[in-house]
Parts: C-alpha cells; sequence; structure tokens
C-alpha cells in the first residue's frame, strides 16, 4: 500500500509540475518582445497623413525633396521621419492643422537628411508646448556609423544626435524587429535576400568590419499588423520594398499587404526592374499603393498597370494624402 501511495504522490508532483511550466511557457509567450507576440496583437484603427514629400496635392502645403508622415493607430501617434528642411514638416502640419505637441514618439528610417533634417526643429518648438513632444528616436544599428567623404563627415546624424540629446530627448536603437506599441512593428535593419540596390549613393560607411559601400544599412520600416492585413510605412525604401516585405511576412506569415505607403527609391529603376518589383508585389496581395518622395511618378504609374490596381488604390502621393484603415487612400485634388 505505502508503494501505491508513492506512485500517487509522484504522479500528482508531476502533474503540478507539468502544469506550471505550461503556466510559465503562456506567460514568457505573451511577454513584450516574445517571438510568437505578432499574431495576436493587430491595429484595428489606423490612419497615416504625408507631411513632406515633393508634390503639393492641395492649396495649402510646401513640397521638397524629403519625407515625412504622421501615424495615428488606436489612439498611439508617431512621426515617421521629419523632412528634408528644417521648418517644412512644421510649416505643413499648421497648415494641415495638426498639432504634433503630444507626439512623443519619432522614428528615423535611415541617416540621410532628406528624413532627419527637421527633428531638431520640431522638438525645440513642441517642447515650448509639451516637454515630452518628440522625446524619443528610434533608429536601427548603424545610422550613427561614419560616412567620411573627401569634404569630411558626411552623416548627419552624428552631430544632430549631440544637438537632440542635448533637449532632452534620446535615441532608441534596435538591432532586430521590434515592436513598439500593440501591433506596431519596426523591423530594424533588413536581411537583403534580393540584390535590389535601391540606393543612389556612391559613398562609404565606417562598420565593425572596417570601410565598406554604404548600403545604407539601418534602413528599416514600420509594419503594422491590422485585420485586413500589413500596413508598410517606408521611409526610401533602400533595403528594396521586396525585401522589406519578404521580411515581414516572415515575422507575419501568410498575411496580406493591405498597403505600401511611402518612398520607395524607384525613380531612377528601368521598366524591366519594375516589371520585377511589380511581379513580386503580386505575390504579397498588395492592394493599396501610395508612393511618396523617391518612389517616382512614372514608376507607380507603371507598378500600378502592372499590378491591374484601379486608380483609386495606387496613387502619387502628395502633402495632405493620407490612407485610412476600411477607406482607403485620400490623395488630394491634384494627386486624385
Amino acid at each position: 500500500m505505502r508503494e501505491i501511495r508513492n506512485v500517487r504522490i509522484i504522479r500528482i508532483v508531476l502533474v503540478l509540475l507539468a502544469l506550471s511550466l505550461a503556466n510559465a511557457h503562456a506567460r514568457q509567450s505573451s511577454a513584450p518582445g516574445a517571438t510568437n507576440a505578432p499574431a495576436a496583437a493587430q491595429v484595428h484603427a489606423l490612419k497615416v497623413t504625408v507631411l513632406s514629400t515633393m508634390l503639393v496635392g492641395e492649396t495649402t502645403g510646401i513640397g521638397e525633396w524629403g519625407f515625412s508622415a504622421l501615424v495615428e493607430a488606436d489612439g498611439h501617434r508617431v512621426l515617421l521621419d521629419t523632412g528634408g528642411h528644417a521648418d517644412t514638416v512644421l510649416e505643413n502640419a499648421r497648415d494641415l492643422k495638426i498639432d504634433l505637441s503630444d507626439v512623443q514618439d519619432v522614428i528615423l528610417t535611415h541617416n540621410h537628411w532628406d528624413h532627419v533634417s527637421g527633428l531638431l526643429t520640431l522638438r525645440q518648438e513642441m517642447m515650448k508646448k509639451n516637454p515630452a513632444a518628440l522625446s524619443r528616436v528610434y533608429v536601427a544599428r548603424g545610422i550613427f556609423y561614419s560616412r567620411p567623404s573627401p569634404e569630411g563627415e558626411n552623416n548627419p546624424m552624428i552631430a544632430l544626435k549631440k544637438e537632440y540629446e542635448a533637449t532632452g530627448g534620446k535615441f532608441i536603437e534596435l538591432d532586430k524587429a521590434s515592436e513598439i506599441f500593440p501591433g506596431a512593428w519596426l523591423t530594424g535593419p533588413v536581411p537583403r535576400k534580393y540584390p535590389e540596390r535601391n540606393w543612389s549613393s556612391t559613398g562609404k560607411v565606417e562598420t565593425p568590419a572596417g570601410l565598406v559601400e554604404d548600403t545604407i544599412p539601418e534602413d528599416q520600416s514600420l509594419v503594422l499588423n491590422t485585420p485586413q492585413g500589413l500596413v508598410v510605412i517606408t521611409g526610401c525604401g533602400h533595403a528594396g520594398i521586396v525585401n522589406i516585405l519578404t521580411f515581414a511576412r516572415e515575422q507575419f506569415p501568410n498575411e496580406p499587404v493591405q498597403a505600401v505607403i511611402g518612398g520607395l527609391h524607384l525613380f531612377p529603376a528601368t521598366d524591366q526592374q519594375l516589371d520585377w518589383t511589380a511581379d513580386k508585389l503580386k505575390d504579397f496581395k498588395v492592394q493599396n499603393l501610395l508612393g511618396a518622395h523617391c518612389t517616382g511618378i512614372e514608376a507607380v504609374y507603371h507598378i500600378r498597370e502592372r499590378l491591374a490596381l484601379p486608380r483609386s488604390s495606387a496613387v502619387v502621393g502628395s502633402v495632405g494624402s493620407s490612407f485610412v484603415l476600411g477607406e482607403g487612400i485620400h490623395p488630394g485634388p491634384l494627386a486624385k
């Protein structure tokens, strides 16, 4: 009888241990940064508004070679890139009657001047109303690497870092895909599976491995997981939009792409390169394209035709253009 009782006690202990391990695993899986977290959280309300690009689609606003967009998702407000001149985004936001003073988070997609030049001005102006405004900036590993040139340092982020941090702001540097709020993920540096070479610079970058060709290794994009599919927002897409979507699919298997928004750096692409890109986009079931900044006007039209998208779903982005989940693209009169 004693042996039977001991066996029963052992069995009970094993069952309790198994339940304890299962609960611990469940808690770990739901923790921030858990590998299976992407499938759980979704963004249900989303609006993306372009604040800087070349084309002005309304009677207000300033066009420039640059990019910036305000992302509003489930109550979160994030500014992605800050334009090519110090005051463009500031003035365009005022013209569009958009208040940026309650935006705390900024995403910089890469180091180029046409995406980072407005950061300091915006921070200094908005903190007059709210000290926390634009006080946290997400960047990817490599954005502070030196870019030496015969004329001197060619990376504006090195000097900007010191000036920005002097205002009390801080940078958060990512080396992998990271969730910044539920359903919103930054890719961090994107693996270059396909040789898209979506950059025009011939410069060099000083990396831990030495001085090499500057492929803009820190290029990152924002991926929002919605019930209708992924919404991907790029700055220049220097990693290549196909590489970006391929990486996003690894994080969110089988999800269609509801929208691609931002610069894709396809303006110098040949017809053959555009055909290849569009054919790859078909595999991702891209439903909307708001191609701004360096995407190129002809490139947007070429891809639209190749994907057989309606005119309303593939648009050249302009200042004030927006994408609203459940509604689609609001292009503005000139870009319509």
